[in-house]
């Protein structure tokens, strides 16, 4: 089993190895997670603690939202470890007509794949595994979680802050949990003018799941749009949204939005 010195040695050594190799390795990240991942119909990625007990009631409420947007169709995609992630995947692995995709990080500690997964990629970075956990979803909904579900969460809202992805939903859930992050954002954050009124709107808070799987489910007609404004019509991913609404009477025909 690795431990923590064993993991920082192997990181120290590809830093200092040849830059011409540690591009090889990037570019083998990205590659492997487009190959694998750019063909998905609608997804959501579902964020929180690899520490999460199966007692915890998150654990038990994000396997519930797993499995009830997976019988609205979506594919789950979350990190591949235990805890919130692997309820979520659990949830996900219900249903045979959608995928549960696990996106894995080498790491020495925590990061254990769980076993509910029905396609799972391996990551050496952490920073082409996170492009993968947004690029392909249509929402992120973001549970309890420590330090690297934070990092995720701040950088699904400056991406859609900065409008890099555009008709993307992002829900908080754990109102107990998060309403005093919230609670910071507005009364800190805009007070001091290092962010606007409106993003205050990017952020979902909640604890009702219906609510969640409702709306993100209806954010598709946005996300049709969006495609359509920027001539992208024509992408696979365009069809597979298209194909989606098409399927659920949401649109007319397949060229609607």
């Amino acid at each position: 089993m690795k431990t923590r010195t064993d993991e920082t040695s192997r990181y120290l050594k590809d830093i200092k190895s040849a830059d011409v190799w540690s591009v090889f390795k990037i570019i083998a990240d990205f590659v492997k997670g487009f190959d694998e991942l750019g063909e998905l119909g609608p997804s959501v990625t579902i964020f929180g603690s690899a520490r999460t007990n199966k007692d915890d009631v998150y654990y038990k409420e994000a396997e519930k939202l797993a499995s009830v947007l997976g019988n609205r169709g979506f594919n789950i995609i979350t990190g591949g470890g235990p805890g919130i992630m692997e309820a979520a995947n659990k949830g996900a692995s219900n249903n045979p007509d959608i995928e549960s995709i696990g996106l894995n990080i080498d790491l020495a500690f925590e990061q254990i794949s769980n076993p509910y997964t029905t396609k799972k990629l391996n990551f050496d970075y952490f920073f082409s595994r996170k492009v993968m956990l947004v690029k392909y979803s249509i929402a992120y909904v973001i549970f309890p979680g420590g330090f690297g579900t934070l990092d995720e969460l701040f950088e699904a809202l400056t991406l859609v802050q900065t409008k890099k992805v555009s008709g993307v939903k992002i829900f908080v859930v754990g109102v107990d949990f998060y309403k005093p992050l919230l609670d910071f954002i507005e009364n800190k954050m805009l007070k001091y003018d290092t962010i606007e009124k409106e993003d205050l709107e990017l952020i979902r808070l909640t604890d009702d799941l219906d609510c969640i799987a409702g709306e993100i489910e209806a954010s598709i007609v946005e996300q049709i749009k969006f495609l359509k404004d920027a001539n992208l019509c024509d992408t696979t991913y365009y069809k597979s949204l298209a194909d989606f609404l098409y399927e659920k009477d949401m649109i007319d025909d397949r060229r609607s939005e």
